[in-house]
C-alpha cells in the first residue's frame, strides 16, 4: 500500500516537514518488523500524557489530585485515543500486512497507536508546541466531556484513608428495619482516629455511600 501523504497532511491539517516520520507513524509491525510506528507510538502516548496533564491542572485548578486523575485516565486510555483515531479517518491510511489487510471498526488497538504514532511523529518533526496545537484541537470535546467526572463518597473516602493511613474505612452493617418489601439498611463507618458515621438507605450500597458522606464532609476532604 503506497501512502499518499499530500492527501494525508490534508486529512490532519499538517504538513510534515520529514515526510517518512509520517509513513513510519502509519505503518503498522504487521507490515515491516524494522520499520514500523511502536517506538513512535511510545513516544507519542507520553506527549498526550503531558499536555493532557497540563490542561487539566489549568482547567481545574481546585480539583484534587484524585478527581484529576480520574478525567486524565479517561483522556489519554485507548478508547479515547482510538475515537480519536476514528474521527481522523485513520483507518484508511493505515499500513498492514496481510494478516491484517482489511481493518475493522473494532480494531480499536491500531488504530489507538496510529493515533498515538503520529503524535509522536509530529513531535519530532515540529517540536512540542505543533503536537500540543493538535493534541488539543483533537481533543476538544473529550476535554469538555471531563467535566463530568466525578468521585463519589465511598471512593474518596478509601483513597484518603488509604493515602494517609494505609489502612481501608471500615464499614459494619446492621440488620434492615421495615417491612420485607421495602427495607433500610444502616450502616456504620470509621477510618483510624476518626469518629463513627452511620448512613441509612434502601440498599447496603446506598447506606454506605450516605454514611461516607457524612464522614468526608466532617474531614473536609
Amino acid at each position: 500500500m503506497k501512502i499518499n501523504t499530500k492527501i494525508i497532511e490534508n486529512n490532519l491539517k499538517i504538513n510534515f516537514n520529514n515526510k517518512k516520520l509520517l509513513i513510519q507513524s502509519l505503518t503498522h509491525k504487521s507490515y515491516s518488523e524494522k520499520y514500523n510506528n511502536e517506538k513512535l507510538e511510545f513516544l507519542g502516548d507520553r506527549v498526550i500524557g503531558l499536555v493532557i496533564s497540563k490542561k487539566l491542572l489549568s482547567l481545574y485548578p481546585n480539583e484534587n489530585e484524585g478527581v484529576i486523575d480520574k478525567k486524565f485516565s479517561y483522556l489519554v486510555n485507548k478508547k479515547t485515543c482510538a475515537l480519536v483515531g476514528r474521527q481522523l479517518n485513520l483507518k484508511n491510511f493505515i499500513k498492514t500486512g496481510n494478516s491484517l489487510k482489511y481493518l475493522r471498526s473494532n480494531d480499536e488497538k491500531i488504530i489507538s497507536d496510529c493515533c498515538e504514532s503520529i503524535i509522536g511523529a509530529l513531535y519530532l518533526d515540529q517540536g512540542y508546541s505543533a503536537a500540543e496545537r493538535f493534541i488539543l484541537k483533537n481533543w476538544d470535546s473529550f476535554l469538555k466531556k471531563s467535566v463530568i467526572t466525578r468521585i463519589d463518597s465511598k471512593t474518596k473516602l478509601q483513597e484518603f484513608s488509604l493515602k494517609k493511613f494505609k489502612k481501608l474505612p471500615i464499614y459494619k452493617s446492621f440488620k434492615p428495619t421495615g417491612p420485607n418489601h421495602n427495607p433500610i439498611f444502616k450502616v456504620q463507618v470509621n477510618i483510624s482516629n476518626s469518629k463513627k458515621y452511620f448512613g441509612l438507605g434502601k440498599s447496603k450500597k446506598l447506606a454506605e455511600q450516605n454514611a461516607a458522606s457524612k464522614l468526608v464532609k466532617s474531614l473536609k476532604i
